[in-house]
């Protein structure tokens, strides 16, 4: 595998584990302020959620793709 795919593979894990983080602590935001009795923060939190989930799904399916390419060779 080249340098380059190594590297760019590197990086996107990176920034799936700083998403997968983002996310925890969006969780846990949500579920503090749900307890505490605020029921605003349910809907703002899901959809940041997701924003963070899909995040991390296209950067999977990068570096899935550049996997792929890799053993077609």
């Amino acid at each position: 595998m080249q340098p380059r795919r190594l590297t760019a593979i590197d990086g996107a894990l990176a920034l799936i584990a700083i998403l997968v983080v983002a996310q925890m602590w969006v969780l846990t935001a949500a579920l503090d302020a749900a307890l505490g009795g605020d029921d605003d923060v349910a809907l703002p939190a899901f959809v940041l959620s997701a924003l963070l989930c899909l995040g991390s799904g296209l950067l999977y399916r990068f570096i899935h793709r550049l996997d792929r390419d890799q053993r077609r060779r």
